[in-house]
């Protein structure tokens, strides 16, 4: 599998980070699920078959099988019409829970995708490195592993 490299970029972001021990790094990191993805009865691939790791949260294998998670839920998004960023993330992280707006404004200026413009699955890497930073505070994970999440969902 090409995402080997996502190993070598998330040390390397480690050793940047400072000598921290991997409960120092964000959730979704630790998890291999850096869109947070919460746990529900669904079953995705490549979730770790021990969850104890988590209360809330899915924790995967390897990190490229939370990245395909959600670029299959931004495609369940699509089909439902919840296709720009704005309607992304207000139902992916919803006010109630989150500064939704401010969300909304960080990932639309790292992609450079207006909020409202509708977007097509060729955005989908984008807006998950963008979502992937909101969500740990750094996005640690190459272009091209981004891209393999994308084109296995």
């Amino acid at each position: 599998m090409r995402g080997v490299k996502g190993y070598l970029i998330l040390f390397a972001a480690v050793g940047a980070l400072g000598v921290y021990g991997v409960s120092k790094l964000a959730r979704g990191i630790r998890n291999n699920n850096p869109l947070n993805i919460e746990r529900t009865s669904d079953q995705w691939l490549g979730m770790a078959v021990d969850q104890s790791g988590d209360a809330r949260f899915v924790v995967f294998d390897h990190e490229i099988y939370g990245i395909r998670a959600a670029a299959k839920i931004l495609k369940s998004y699509a089909s439902r019409g919840v296709n720009t960023i704005e309607k992304i993330i207000s139902t992916w992280a919803p006010s109630h829970e989150n500064h939704t707006e401010s969300y909304i404004s960080t990932v639309s200026r790292r992609t450079g995708i207006p909020a409202n413009q509708v977007v097509t699955e060729s955005d989908y890497p984008a807006i998950l490195a963008a979502m992937i930073y909101v969500e740990n505070g750094f996005n640690p994970y190459s272009e091209e592993l981004i891209r393999e999440g994308v084109r296995l969902a």
